[in-house]
């Protein structure tokens, strides 16, 4: 679950938005309030806050997300009770508040409206209120046994690691079976691979180097490895064609429907890896 916080100054409008029919929002908690609409509501919290002039941004705004799976089995008492848990976690103690559910969209969320300012007029810390509301969120979910941030972080992890090793795996039969001269050879043979392959062209308009895009998923070519960065992939091109031939083929090339060329980096990265392969091997290029 992941939870957001922080503190704001227009309360109606932000309740009006919590409480949207349209969005199929239900009333899932509430304390110290009797009002059966955003603007009774509002009111409520109004006639506390008068209490303390000093202070703008008088109304916490909570938003409470449970992964998709989680949503779809928590009922409204589980709901309340995730509220209640976020409230003590936070410390908020006896105050005015009202949570909604949305359920509009296939992923559900809460939104949490506390009132910042409490029964003796005194104002909420809100320091480091992001940060702590998702502490707070983390600890709740443990509680309960939901999917916490941490989980989810490992999960997205274990699925980047195979969706690089894939790309990485394409990226290799490219190389090996198409044996491209140029980059223009190169997307084309990823493309065959299903591999979509991005330049990053910079505001010079030039070259350099690569995103790439597969099941879903966009990443820098360093990200996947390191043998598939700029330059690296340019080595293994300049290889197959020579220094020259691949020189005098990217002095301008049309790529992604424009005409770049390299950036100066990555002719230099280039230049430097031929120029040892020369001396330590004595090729003729």
């Amino acid at each position: 679950m992941i939870g957001k916080g922080k503190s704001i100054s227009h309360t109606q409008a932000s309740m009006a938005y919590g409480w949207n029919q349209e969005k199929n929002a239900e009333v899932v908690y509430r304390q110290h309030l009797v009002g059966e609409n955003p603007k009774e509501i509002s009111r409520e919290f109004q006639l506390i806050q008068e209490q303390n002039v000093n202070c703008k941004k008088n109304t916490l705004s909570f938003v409470l997300s449970p992964t998709v799976e989680d949503g779809k089995k928590l009922p409204r008492a589980e709901l309340q009770k995730i509220c209640s848990s976020f409230m003590d976690k936070m410390k908020l103690g006896e105050r005015q508040a009202i949570a909604f559910v949305h359920r509009d969209k296939q992923h559900l969320h809460i939104h949490l409206y506390v009132n910042r300012i409490d029964f003796n007029g005194s104002a909420y810390n809100d320091s480091f209120i992001g940060k702590r509301s998702q502490q707070a969120a983390e600890k709740v979910a443990e509680q309960q046994g939901l999917t916490t941030v941490r989980q989810l972080q490992v999960e997205k992890e274990i699925s980047l690691k195979d969706i690089r090793a894939e790309i990485k795996r394409r990226h290799d039969i490219a190389i090996k079976n198409f044996k491209p001269r140029s980059f223009a050879d190169y997307i084309k043979a990823m493309e065959t691979n299903k591999v979509k392959v991005i330049p990053c062209i910079n505001k010079a308009n030039k070259l350099q180097g690569f995103r790439f895009e597969f099941d879903g998923h966009n990443l820098k070519g360093s990200e996947i490895h390191r043998s598939m960065s700029g330059g690296n992939i340019g080595k293994s091109l300049v290889n197959q064609a020579g220094l020259k031939p691949f020189f005098r083929e990217h002095q301008e090339m049309k790529i992604a429907g424009k005409v770049v060329q390299l950036s100066n980096r990555l002719a230099l990265s280039i230049t430097k890896h031929l120029i040892k392969k020369i001396i330590s091997h004595g090729i003729e290029f």
